[in-house]
């Protein structure tokens, strides 16, 4: 009976380690972050893991159909989002913890254009004819009505007279990633995207870059979603640490917060 009970306890022991490791290789997060944020995000939750073990799986898209999808119930963890309207709009409808979220990145709007083509050095300001400039061709950007980079295009647009002209001119894409490769591929002759975009994709070049002052400021909040998991508190963290902050700022980005450590 002895031996048969010391077997049990043994057993119990076993199985209570192997559960645990269990646990801990089960650890994941959700993120859903605006379209932009891919390459540098990557990095980040892939250093991320590295410390801690806990696996992070990403979706990208636009941050309104993030916004909305979190809304209808997503499981996502952390949204990060390429404007501060979508995430008002996620604290609004409750499906974001406001405690948690961070204004945590700036960025800037870049007129691109294909590697070989032969515009170059676009002076961007009050007058600027970009209608005159597309010719014949498209100007690709995100969905102006939803989209962020397509309302930051459309406000710059606005502010300095360019709109009305270059409207009926404009491909509308479903997120700035989707815009970029329209240019990339040669099907619009330019395109309005952030400046982070530009410098990852090989196949444009920057021809101009929109005055600060043109568009509203370009902010990226990020937050734990209402339904977070614990590990979540702690990814947050790991964004405001300064190795983070290194990463952000290799791929453009302006980090708008003291970083932590």
């Amino acid at each position: 009976m002895r031996r048969l009970a010391g077997l049990l306890i043994a057993l119990a022991v076993i199985g209570g380690s192997l559960h645990s490791r269990a646990q801990a290789q089960d650890r994941s997060l959700t993120v859903f972050a605006a379209a932009s944020m891919k390459n540098a995000l990557d990095d980040v939750s892939a250093a991320y893991t590295a410390k801690t073990g806990v696996k992070v799986s990403a979706s990208y898209a636009a941050s309104s159909a993030l916004a909305k999808q979190i809304e209808q119930g997503a499981p996502a963890d952390i949204f990060v989002s390429a404007d501060t309207a979508w995430m008002d709009y996620a604290i609004k409808n409750k499906s974001i913890s406001e405690a948690t979220r961070v204004d945590l990145l700036g960025n800037s709007i870049v007129l691109i254009a294909p590697k070989d083509s032969k515009i170059e050095n676009v002076a961007i300001g009050p007058g600027f004819d970009l209608a005159g400039l597309a010719g014949d061709g498209r100007i690709a950007t995100g969905d102006v009505r939803a989209v962020p980079v397509g309302k930051y295009a459309k406000a710059a647009l606005e502010k300095l007279g360019s709109w009305p002209a270059a409207e009926s001119k404009f491909a509308m894409a479903e997120n700035v990633r989707a815009a970029l490769a329209l240019v990339a591929r040669g099907e619009a002759a330019l395109g309005i995207v952030y400046a982070t975009d530009a410098k990852v994709e090989p196949g444009v070049k920057i021809v101009g870059t929109f005055p600060a002052g043109s568009h509203p400021p370009i902010i990226y909040p990020v937050a734990a979603t209402a339904s977070a998991r614990a590990d979540a508190a702690d990814y947050l963290a790991f964004l405001r640490t300064a190795e983070a902050k290194a990463v952000f700022e290799k791929y453009g980005f302006s980090y708008l917060i003291k970083p932590t450590s």
